[in-house]
């Protein structure tokens, strides 16, 4: 018997609760590690892990490896914005700001694929979006105020973890306009690895430090192996699982815990306190990717 259109296999649950927790969390480990490594060499030994760790995977599953030239100069596009501006406006950033609030803003992205999609990929601009992007705007704007006029504090790190989002979402944007037929694990392999080629002589010209995290305090130490093992490599994999198993509007509503998660593990792990502005931002986040992400009525009449 075929399944209903609208059922959702089991195992999607408890791959979007892991991807939640563990994406989330992931966010006040980054910022941990961010203590004692340099930015840029904290990158590329997140990409590192997480585009031979993927290669891994795909010998494990026995994906194909090999892509065309044509394929790989797409691929290589998109790692421009989705691994090499996402890191280097992430990995500053972070640094620059509280975990709760830079993961709020990062999360963003969907809201700004609203435009872009529109402008690129000529996407009908529905009232839904156009609430979506008001919402996304006004929660930003909250956020940067705060930056502003708080004592000690400059937008600059707000504005770089807008940066970060505007890359998601360009790279999203890219990739879709871009269609490569290769499996999606392949292809995120090749974008960390792509990543690596760029970031590893960036890093060797503007920093000084270790590329390894083994000496740092335990701490830092975790963090750092926390973003390459688990968000750069585990989650990734589970994204693209889900992205298999099920629909992409079902795994990308999976993407609206993550900022949630955020702000929360960072009151934990870091003591971060959560300013009103802080939780209503995050409200107005939510609101906006899920007038966005969350699939609308049906159109009768339509096949």
């Amino acid at each position: 018997m075929k399944p209903s259109a609208h059922h959702i296999p089991a195992a999607v649950y408890w791959l979007v609760i892991a991807l939640a927790i563990l994406w989330g969390t992931s966010w006040p480990l980054m910022k941990l590690a961010l203590v004692e490594m340099q930015p840029l060499r904290f990158r590329v030994f997140c990409v590192g892990v997480g585009g031979f760790g993927l290669l891994g995977v795909c010998i494990a599953m026995r994906a194909p490896l090999l892509v065309s030239r044509k394929a790989f100069f797409r691929i290589a596009g998109v790692a421009l914005f989705s691994a090499v501006g996402w890191s280097l406006c992430m990995s500053y950033g972070l640094r620059m700001m509280e975990s709760g609030r830079a993961v709020i803003i990062a999360y963003m992205f969907p809201i700004w694929s609203v435009p872009l999609s529109a402008w690129l990929l000529r996407e009908p601009l529905t009232p839904r979006r156009i609430v979506g992007l008001l919402a996304g705007l006004a929660g930003l704007g909250l956020l940067m105020g705060d930056e502003i006029y708080a004592v000690g504090r400059s937008p600059l790190g707000a504005l770089l973890m807008f940066g970060t989002a505007t890359c998601w979402a360009i790279s999203t944007i890219l990739a879709k306009k871009w269609a490569v037929p290769v499996p999606a694990s392949t292809f995120a392999a090749w974008v960390n690895l792509c990543a690596l080629v760029v970031l590893l002589p960036l890093s060797l010209l503007l920093e000084d430090g270790p590329f390894l995290p083994f000496g740092f305090s335990t701490g830092p130490l975790i963090g750092a192996l926390y973003a390459a093992i688990v968000a750069s490599l585990i989650c990734q994999w589970i994204w693209f699982r889900l992205v298999t198993i099920t629909s992409a509007s079902v795994a990308s509503i999976s993407i609206l815990t993550v900022p949630i998660v955020g702000v929360f593990s960072g009151l934990a792990v870091l003591s971060e306190e959560p300013r009103v502005t802080d939780l209503l931002a995050l409200v107005l986040v939510v609101v906006a990717l899920a007038s966005v992400m969350l699939p609308g009525k049906p159109t009768a009449g339509k096949a």
